[in-house]
């Protein structure tokens, strides 16, 4: 070997160790090659397989996987959110806006893009216009959770999303919801109901329609970018409109009893009431007011108290105003008529050890007289002769036990005894009206039996709905004849007996028209017992009596102030309702009304005088009117102002009378053809006179 200077290098050890080394050295030299080819091999080998692995997963993510990798990164750049559909609209029966949607301004958040949470919960909870320290706080919670959103503030006004987008936060969304508005605030609150941030209906008819009102929502697709920035917005599916509802709500009526009914509880210092108007023919409800009541654009700051809809919820026992239904029964039945007498005597009336009194001692009275001056002692003994069977098979009848008006969700049936089960004196408590609880809907609808001639007609507040612009209008539903024609016009003569000189003569008179009704006074029940400082004050009637417009029925809950009787405290919450739709709806006055204005015809043909048939000489004036043939005058002569308006409307003419008495004079006269809507003058005297062209007997 040679050293670094050229010459030849000599090792240290000694001959016998050098001659060892070259001997080990000379020996090994021809392999070494092998080794370093086949350390190479295995080199390029690892290497050939980890390429092979790379492409092999590269081909599995690319091909085999792209699809779930793909939906992968769509999680992860793209979001969806939902938008809720604009509600249909809801209006009353003359088109007046109650409840539409408008666009709200939403503000949220990616919370695994918030590095500090209270500082990002504070500054934007301090540019909104009302958020305290709990909301800050929730604010906080939610941007430390784990998820991907969450909702900062739902539906704020415009200047408070443009003050929250001037903080330039990042991971900050901002989209519009819908929202729900009640123009009317107040108004017909909770029969409309309300709407909560979900846009899903929660009371009322928002919630009983909701299926049809809500709408389909849509979809909207917010992009983010690698920090997961909100980068822009599209909407793939747009929310579509739900039905709307053209309700049988008349907003000014609607008004009206809420402005009378809240008068009436303020003035007879009470907890609250209800008043409803109903048309009797076909069952729409004009009006149904309840106080207190709240406003659906904030209904969260109300209590449940205010937020119940008293008109269909409330059970109360109806008292006296229940003795229409024992009557009609008993009339049905022929078992009584107006005329027969009943011993009221002595004034109460027992059963065991329980005494049930009149408030006057009345001693006989004609039945007129005991719906008119309202002796529980005489409707008791009718609802005796009628029987448990009977009398519970008309209160099922009347509506009462059942849910009637389908428009209502979460409607209170009631409570009505099982007839098997009427003892002598829980019967007795049931005929004048204890013992059985109704809501002033069912009252409502029971009265416009007799008012509609014997048929229960649906109640409903629903008039049509409205999809794509086409109306589908709700038809009227007669449920099933309560009582015949005959007996409903005998009870509209005894309810207007209650008006004329009954319990209501001085409160429920009403110039111009006549009216019948039927007050009521019930002790509620307190703690198991019958309070005597607690009472439902209520009046139901329907006006004009002979062609009835509307139905009304006022509930007052604990008067305190000026009593606690229905005549004193509801009969004048209902006069004033009454004179107030009837001046709107154009009814003029049935009773002395102003004659007609004539106007002359000039045909070129004589028509020639109108034929006449000789008249029916009946055995008594009200068997004259009965047996007169169609389309014929009746002979009126001696009957009294009530029968004779009775017949009038029955052969569809109005009147106009003069006079105290009985008919001595009519005009038309008797056996005259009818022209329907034609005015009857009726002059009444102390004697009947013989009618024109024929002999009295």
């Amino acid at each position: 070997m040679a050293d670094e200077h050229g010459g030849r290098f000599k090792l240290p050890w000694s001959g016998s160790a050098q001659r060892i080394l070259r001997r080990d050295f000379a020996a090994t030299a021809p392999g070494w090659r092998d080794t370093l080819r086949s350390r190479m091999l295995i080199c390029a080998v690892m290497l050939t397989a980890w390429t092979v692995a790379i492409e092999a997963r590269l081909l599995y993510l690319q091909v085999l996987e792209h699809g779930d990798m793909m939906a992968r990164a769509n999680r992860q750049q793209l979001r969806t959110i939902k938008l809720p559909a604009k509600r249909g609209e809801i209006v009353d029966r003359s088109g007046n806006l109650l409840a539409y949607s408008v666009d709200a301004d939403t503000i949220a958040a990616d919370p695994s893009d918030i590095d500090n949470p209270d500082e990002v919960a504070s500054r934007v909870c301090a540019a909104l216009d009302e958020c305290g320290a709990q909301q800050r706080q929730l604010m906080a919670e939610r941007l430390r959770g784990k998820g991907q959103f969450a909702y900062l503030a739902r539906q704020v006004s415009s200047d408070e999303a443009r003050r929250v987008k001037a903080l330039e936060l990042s991971g900050l969304l901002f989209y519009k919801e819908s929202r729900r508005y009640y123009p009317k605030k107040e108004l017909a609150a909770p029969v409309l109901g309300y709407v909560g941030l979900d846009n899903g209906g929660l009371a009322g008819l928002e919630s009983t329609f909701d299926a049809r009102i809500r709408g389909r929502e849509g979809k909207m697709l917010v992009q983010t970018d690698a920090r997961r920035h909100a980068m822009s917005t599209r909407e793939e599916r747009p929310p579509t409109a739900g039905d709307g509802l053209e309700l049988t709500i008349d907003e000014y009526l609607q008004h009206i009893a809420d402005r009378e009914l809240r008068i009436g509880v303020a003035e007879n210092g009470a907890a609250g009431g209800t008043a409803i108007i109903l048309e009797p023919q076909n069952g729409e409800i004009l009006a149904m007011a309840n106080w207190p009541t709240f406003n659906p654009n904030a209904f969260n700051a109300s209590d449940v108290v205010a937020r119940r809809n008293r008109a269909i919820q409330d059970l109360y026992e109806p008292g006296s105003t229940f003795k229409v239904v024992t009557a009609s029964a008993a009339i049905e039945e022929g078992l009584i008529s107006p005329t027969d007498q009943i011993d009221c005597s002595p004034g109460y009336i027992t059963f065991g050890g329980r005494m049930i009194r009149d408030t006057h001692e009345y001693g006989v009275l004609p039945f007129i007289d005991v719906i008119a001056k309202s002796s529980n002692v005489g409707a008791i003994k009718v609802g005796m002769r009628l029987g448990p069977e009977r009398l519970g098979r008309y209160i099922s009848r009347f509506g009462f036990g059942q849910a009637i008006a389908p428009d209502f969700r979460g409607e209170n049936t009631g409570i009505v005894w099982n007839p098997a089960r009427l003892d002598p004196s829980a019967l007795a408590s049931v005929s004048m009206g204890y013992q059985v609880g109704v809501t002033p809907l069912q009252m409502a609808a029971a009265v416009s039996v007799v008012a509609s001639g014997g048929e229960l007609v649906e109640p409903h507040v629903v008039r049509a709905f409205i999809r794509n612009g086409r109306r589908e209008e709700v038809p009227r539903k007669v449920v099933r004849r309560a009582i015949t024609a005959e007996t409903a016009a005998t009870m509209t003569g005894i309810m207007e007996a209650v008006v004329e000189r009954g319990t209501a003569k001085a409160f429920a008179q009403m110039e111009g028209y006549t009216v019948a009704g039927k007050t009521g006074t019930s002790s509620k029940l307190v703690n198991g017992r019958y309070s005597k400082s607690d009472y439902n004050a209520s009046f139901v009637g329907f006006v004009p009596s002979r062609q009835p417009v509307i139905t009304i029925v006022v509930v007052i809950d604990s008067p305190h102030a000026k009593g606690y009787y229905g005549a004193s405290v509801s009969a004048p919450v209902f006069k004033r309702i009454a004179e107030a739709a009837l001046r709107h709806l154009g009814v003029g006055p049935t009773l002395n009304a102003p004659p007609p204005v004539i106007v002359a015809r000039h045909d070129s043909q004589d028509m020639g005088p109108r034929p006449a048939m000789a008249p029916v000489t009946p055995v008594t004036p009200a068997r004259s009117a009965e047996l007169t043939p169609p389309g014929q005058m009746p002979d009126l002569h001696g009957l009294s102002a009530r029968d004779a308006l009775r017949t009038l409307t029955r052969v569809g003419l109005t009147a106009r009378i003069t006079g105290d008495g009985v008919v001595i004079e009519q005009s038309p006269q008797a056996g005259s053809l009818l022209v329907r809507g034609d005015e009857c003058i009726l002059r009444l005297g102390r004697r009947p006179t013989a009618p024109v062209g024929g002999t009295r007997p």
